[in-house]
């Protein structure tokens, strides 16, 4: 069926209909078009059409609901205004500019319209009436009448790539092409009034308004450079100390710490959270509250409420510091053990989950295991919507992680923290998934780990990309170094009278083993750890259980019991590394509890409960009887607690207790003859000849660190025999009972009466954060714990603001080459310490010289190394703008796509010969890349991008070559690959993250197909919507673990239905449904702006 009407579909589309008439039309004289838009990009295209026509006249219809608004705000009423219809119509010119796509062709096009104006071979007018929404086209001969050939298009279509249908994406559009003698001579009447009620476009005023935009500009590579800064740094060259508002009387205004509330406030608000990781004594209690008080300011008072999550030993400081800052009624304080009081909601004392809108958590690195409870109930507090009706809008809450070590082991440790305020598949950070990105990461970190001979420059470069491409966007570090390194900021620490104490290097205390307990050392770490000999069959019970024992009560038996068996033999290796006291004791420990488990079988009677201390039980005088009345009734609710039969056990298990058993007593025998203790002699050497050394130590005090408690008390017990009773010891049992004590005698900044009771301090980890021991200037790690990052707390102890003396000292024990040739504690220790200098910055080696040191601030105020030049261009574009205020304006208003041209011989590097560099932005990131001359692309991070754009202020402007709307084309593309690859990504399966969430996501589209209630298929698709986006990180595991039950006929499908519905509240899915929030839909059509480009020529 014939018909005049079409649409943009297929080869029907409104270019091409243009293209008909003007080819196939005879002496076509005029054109005429009347449009609501019009853009340059659409004249391009008709453009090589038009070169014969005569009579081109476009109208354009203005907008001006903005001018009638302000006629009516002054009370006057519009009757049209020529001068700003002239001005709506040229700033479109202006934006159309910025728009087009970026090609010679396309400039040389509008080169070409704005001299068809200045020729008069077209006409341009702006019709200033409100109620103009017409679009047609005409086409006409010279002489128009019943006898010749006319045609008028009317529709829908502007004057636009979109319009004509030659976009990617084009707009639908239904348009109608006619050429009855009526139709088309009415169409020209019109034409002809609305043409003349309107505005001409003359083109002096094209001429100027060209001026303003790229192509009617140059830019010299120094402006360029500036144009770069202004753009990154952005609100932060602005110093403000305004921004915090009144600060309590006892603080001053620090441009460190208001530089810090800055960056993390608009970190907060760009991405939902951040990590305040300031090294100790900076202040990050101080920084954390001034924040929270610009949120309260910005949220509005009566609408925020925020909650503080610490361990307990610092309530009292959160609390006095909120006191003080006036924002503690706002606030609820809550120890981080009592979580599950707010997820539970039974506490009056608390507000509801949702009810916060800014959550800060201090010590944060605790919540990095992510399959704690612990962890579980945070998340769950922090993603839960917030109920608030602020005036900072959505309802993702705001969340500070607080933390002096946010890195403690490995790359998870930070993922499962930043899954705390992002999802893992889709984040707000340049990297949109983070768990494809981290996947490969902690993949190739556990190669690095299992390596015999592990380098350092790989975790370097591992950390090096996880710091740039991450850890950069949303952390706030600066260590006392940076401080130092920046002069505003030396000034501050001068007029507080703050001295950093300096850090001398390590000092290894070695000690020997004579010939007899050398051997008896080497042949006790081969009993521990050859797999002939000691198995610890003790903890490996469920693993022998019969098979069909074992699926009935316990999932992954082997792999459980493997891994308890694995942490023994680190344990007992790590006790005789301790001291040969506590691994007296823990060997004791181990053979008494495998006796015991011999005996439960004698009896008939094996007892397994995870949920009990079987042995303490024994050792509180519990008889037999009375604990299996206990698992009996704890079975009920944890099928896990049993009693079995010896039958029920693979006979090889009571083979290997016994065999155990043997070898255990052997080597207790053996060290019951053992009295000498070379390490701790060793320990009275250096106390007498060094550490209580006046000139090194002159207030006489040491802290003595150590993992284990028992060789806390041993080392207690000598050191008291050695120095009377001026020892004090420390662990989790009496922490609490005398914190005054300790205070009174070790902390330098103690407001009580000073004492002077205790020399030495001796304690575990519990007192390796969250207090002052600055008194002592001499601490010594008589172990290495497991934890490296407790090597860095320890020393914080001492190393702080208000230091008695001027030098801390740092003593260490290392391991012994035996031992750790089995369970690698040197190597451990090194890996994860160089990770932590590379993905972050310390001040100074903590464990051996083999560490690379190195100083990323993390601040956008500087990095010392490699980051502190980040600091050296913020300081020269604030040094800039304070000297050239009117240059800076006017550089800072570029337009976009402002470019040049620079000599190969002015490169600084021999990267940027032969190279564009091109900076690009859009809604979603920004990215910097260097495209060579066969178009291949290379992403550049700032640092190296600012490296190559840096020019001096003197450097002339070269001619931009053909090449290089080329190489902007090939970034462009790039972008375009990178940002589809990162929305779009599937989730894969080589992780097992990603395994576990394909797992989930099928078993909800399943049962959502099965299950006949509503609410159950509605909860299948918010919880299937939450493991897309990664929300929650336990989720995916309890749908599993719920699938299994099913499998194994433990449940119902109609309990099934009821449990899926819990899960949807629990996890707050159904609150999502409606949130739009929840539902952005990323434009796969955007363009990003290209911001500044520069070409490298001969």
């Amino acid at each position: 069926m014939s018909t005049k009407f079409f649409t943009n579909t297929d080869e029907k589309i409104l270019f091409q209909k243009f293209k008909g008439i003007l080819e196939n039309m005879r002496d076509v004289y005029a054109f005429h078009a009347v449009v609501g838009y019009f853009r340059s990009s659409g004249y391009f295209a008709l453009q090589p059409y038009l070169n014969d026509i005569k009579d081109i006249k476009i109208l354009v219809g203005i907008n001006v609901d903005q001018m009638f608004a302000e006629a009516q705000n002054k009370g006057l009423l519009y009757f049209g205004d020529e001068e700003k219809t002239k001005e709506e119509f040229l700033n479109w010119f202006i934006r159309d500019l910025k728009e087009a796509k970026y090609s010679q062709e396309v400039e040389d096009g509008v080169l070409a319209f704005i001299q068809d104006l200045v020729d008069g071979r077209i006409e341009v007018r702006a019709h200033n009436s409100k109620a103009i929404h017409a679009k047609f086209y005409l086409f006409l001969p010279e002489i128009h009448s019943e006898h010749s050939d006319g045609w008028v298009i009317m529709g829908s279509s502007n004057l636009t790539e979109a319009g004509l249908g030659i976009k990617k994406s084009p707009n639908y559009e239904l348009n109608i092409a006619l050429k009855d003698f009526d139709d088309v001579e009415f169409t020209k009447k019109e034409f002809r009034k609305l043409w003349g009620q309107s505005t001409t476009i003359l083109p002096a005023d094209i001429q100027e308004f060209k001026k303003k935009s790229h192509i009617g500009q140059e830019f010299t590579p120094f402006e360029i450079y500036l144009k770069l800064l202004i753009e990154y740094f952005g609100d932060n060259i602005d110093y403000d100390p305004d921004t915090v508002g009144d600060l309590p009387k006892s603080y001053k205004k620090l441009s460190y710490q208001i530089d810090a509330v800055n960056q993390g406030f608009q970190m907060l608000m760009e991405h939902n959270g951040f990590f305040l990781a300031d090294v100790v004594g900076l202040g990050k209690t101080v920084v954390a509250s001034m924040i929270a008080k610009r949120f309260l300011v910005a949220n509005g008072s009566l609408n925020t409420k925020i909650l503080i999550v610490y361990p307990p030993a610092l309530e009292q400081n959160w609390k006095k510091t909120f006191r003080l800052f006036g924002i503690d009624r706002h606030t609820k304080f809550i120890t981080n053990g009592r979580l599950e009081k707010i997820v539970q909601g039974e506490d009056l004392n608390y507000w509801a989950k949702e009810d916060y809108d800014l959550i800060l958590v201090d010590e944060a690195h605790k919540y990095r295991n992510h399959t704690s409870k612990s962890f579980g109930f945070l998340q769950r507090i922090c993603k839960s919507p917030r109920n608030g009706d602020g005036l900072v809008k959505g309802r993702n809450k705001k969340i500070i992680l607080i933390s002096a070590t946010p890195l403690n082991n490995r790359p998870q440790d930070l993922y499962y923290q930043l899954l705390l305020f992002q999802d893992a598949r889709r984040s707000t950070l340049p990297v949109t998934n983070l768990q494809s990105f981290f996947g490969p990461i902690i993949r190739e970190y556990s190669e690095i780990m299992r390596d015999e001979n592990p380098t350092i420059e790989r975790v370097r470069e591992l950390y090096g990309v996880i710091r740039e491409k991450v850890i950069s966007q949303i952390t706030v570090r600066r260590t006392r170094k940076d401080l130092t390194n920046y002069p505003k900021y030396i000034d501050d620490l001068k007029d507080q009278g703050i001295i950093f104490p300096e850090i001398a290097p390590l000092r290894a205390v070695e000690y020997e083993l004579d010939a007899k307990l050398s051997k008896l050392f080497y042949h006790t770490v081969f009993y521990l750890t050859d797999e002939d000999k000691i198995n610890y069959f003790r903890y490996q019970a469920i693993r022998f259980l019969k098979k069909e024992l074992q699926d009935a009560y316990y999932d992954q038996a082997v792999l459980i019991s493997k891994s308890l068996a694995g942490i023994m033999k680190t344990l007992m290796v790590k006790r005789l590394e301790s001291s040969f006291h506590a691994f007296k004791i823990t060997l004791n420990n181990l053979m008494i509890s495998t006796q015991r488990m011999i005996k439960m079988f004698e009896d008939d009677k094996v007892l397994i409960a995870p949920d009990l201390n079987i042995n303490q039980l024994i050792e509180k005088g519990f008889s037999m009887e009375e604990i299996e009345e206990l698992i009996l009734e704890i079975s009920t609710e944890n099928p896990k607690n049993n009693i079995f039969k010896a039958e029920d056990f693979e006979a090889e298990f009571l083979v290997g207790l016994k065999k155990d058993e043997h070898l255990l007593r052997e080597l207790h025998d053996e060290w019951q003859l053992i009295d000498s203790d070379p390490k701790l002699y060793q320990l009275f050497d250096a106390l007498e000849k060094e550490l209580l050394n006046k000139d090194k130590n002159p207030t006489g005090q040491i802290i003595i660190f150590t993992e284990s408690n028992d060789t806390a008390n041993y080392l207690a017990e000598h050191l008291k025999d050695y120095k009377g009773n001026g020892v004090l010891k420390i662990s989790s049992a009496n922490r609490i009972k005398i914190f005054e004590t300790i205070q009174a005698n070790f902390d330098a900044n103690y407001i009580g009466s000073r004492k002077d009771d205790y020399q030495i301090l001796i304690t575990t980890d519990v007192l390796a954060e969250g207090i002052n021991l600055h008194r002592a200037n001499v601490l010594v790690n008589y172990d290495t714990p497991w934890n490296a990052t407790r090597l860095m707390q320890r020393i914080g102890r001492i190393n702080r603001i208000g230091s008695v003396a001027g030098i801390v000292y740092n003593y260490i024990f290392y391991p012994s080459q035996h031992g750790d040739e089995e369970i690698k504690l040197y190597k451990n220790a090194l890996i994860k310490l160089q990770g932590f200098h590379s993905a972050f910055g310390e001040d100074a080696q903590v464990f051996t010289h083999e560490e690379l040191v190195e100083q990323f601030e993390l601040f956008k105020e500087g990095l010392p190394d490699e980051e502190d030049k980040r600091l050296l261009y913020l300081r020269f574009i604030r040094e800039f703008k304070d000297n050239n205020s009117k240059e800076f304006k006017r550089i800072k208003i570029f337009p976009l796509k402002a470019r040049t041209a620079r000599k190969n011989a002015n490169a600084n590097s021999k990267d940027a010969k032969n190279v564009t560099l091109i900076f690009l932005k859009s809604p979603y990131k920004m990215e910097f890349y260097s495209v060579n001359r066969e178009n291949e692309v290379k992403a550049l991070t700032f640092l190296e991008a600012a490296d190559q754009f840096e020019a001096k202020a003197t450097e002339p402007l070269g001619k931009v070559p053909a090449i290089h709307f080329d190489n902007v084309q090939a970034a462009l593309a790039e972008f375009d690959k990178d940002f589809l690859g990162a929305t779009t990504e599937a989730v894969t399966t080589t992780d097992k993250a990603d395994a576990v969430s394909a797992q989930a996501k099928k078993f909800m589209r399943d049962f959502k197909a099965i299950t006949r209630k509503a609410e159950t298929k509605k909860a299948c698709e918010a919880l299937q919507d939450l493991i897309d986006k990664g929300t929650y990180t336990p989720l995916p595991n309890e749908i599993r673990k719920l699938k299994r039950q099913l499998d194994k006929k433990q449940i119902t499908y109609g309990q099934a239905d009821n449990l899926i519905i819990a899960l949807a509240q629990k996890y707050d899915a159904f609150s999502n449904e409606d949130d739009e929030s929840f539902k952005i839909e990323i434009d796969l059509n955007v363009t990003p702006e290209i911001v500044i480009t520069e070409t490298f020529i001969d």
